[in-house]
């Protein structure tokens, strides 16, 4: 039933052994789940976003990380679905906002210069009546400036229940709260429907970046995206930047920010604040 659903539905398949594996691999999870957030299995990493006009860290990703007592380090890419569809993402969510929001307000007492941290959002979080209220108030208990945070969507979030999608973006976008459309390029939003929406960035999909080089298409769709977002007065950000060319050529491009293993892979919140100024100075190498 589980691999049918996962193939889009209106199918059948027959019984493989695999699938038993794979069944009682997913009711572990699932149950792992629950559990994790008080056995303390689950942290946050975190990921920098590089200004490459001025070549300071402008922001970071929190990004969830699970090691199992027994499993051991499980992919988001393999427990986040899961958690979509049992509900529980939207626990892990505002577990993920409030600790990202006490770590950026602790690096900004510990000296750090203030940064914008980005949490990802599921169109699950965001269907839920309290979600707005759930943010605003945790920003009041950390006492952290809205201005500090920012809620990366992607474009299938904005494209369901789309007034009421819109009308709960612009209450955030109004209280300083900023507003980010990740994996663009990946969907089917049309330039009519993306100036509708009270938005900050646009993130490009990494398939745009993984093979970015002057002489490919992707360079043309990556220079397309970001005149786009000129036009609409909003920033861009390149995710899956690993090579220093790249770096160059989005800055060539006037990309506003990159984000990838070039800088670093996502770290933990000792590491970053560790290694804070020594990632800033890979900036030197790009011409």
């Amino acid at each position: 039933m589980y691999e049918v659903k996962k193939q889009g539905r209106n199918h059948y398949l027959f019984y493989q052994k695999e699938m038993q594996v794979h069944t009682t691999r997913r009711m572990r999870i699932e149950d792992g789940l629950r559990k994790a957030f008080e056995l303390g299995e689950m942290e946050l990493h975190y990921q920098p976003k590089v200004n490459i006009q001025s070549g300071h860290i402008a922001g970071v990703e929190a990004l969830i990380r699970w090691t199992h007592a027994e499993m051991g380090v499980i992919s988001p890419a393999e427990f986040i679905p899961i958690a979509e569809e049992t509900g529980v993402i939207v626990t892990l969510t505002k577990w993920v906002l409030k600790k990202a929001c006490h770590q950026n307000k602790y690096w900004q007492l510990k000296g750090l210069p203030p940064l914008k941290m980005s949490v990802n959002i599921s169109s699950v979080d965001f269907g839920t009546t309290d979600f707005v209220d759930y943010v605003l108030d945790v920003l009041r208990e950390v006492e952290l400036e809205p201005r500090y945070l920012e809620l990366e969507i992607t474009e299938s979030v904005t494209m369901k229940h789309v007034e009421q999608t819109i009308e709960k973006l612009q209450i955030l976008k109004d209280a300083g709260v900023f507003i980010s459309i990740d994996d663009f390029g990946s969907g089917y939003s049309s330039f009519s429907y993306i100036q509708k929406l009270p938005i900050h960035t646009l993130k490009i999909d990494r398939s745009f970046i993984k093979d970015l080089d002057p002489n490919t298409t992707e360079v043309s769709i990556v220079r397309a995206i970001i005149t786009l977002a000129k036009s609409l007065q909003l920033s861009v950000v390149a995710e899956g930047v690993e090579e220093v060319e790249q770096v160059e050529l989005l800055h060539k491009e006037k990309c506003d920010e990159v984000q990838g293993y070039y800088f670093s892979k996502p770290i933990s919140a000792q590491e970053f604040y560790e290694k804070f100024h020594k990632i800033e100075e890979k900036m030197e190498f790009v011409h």
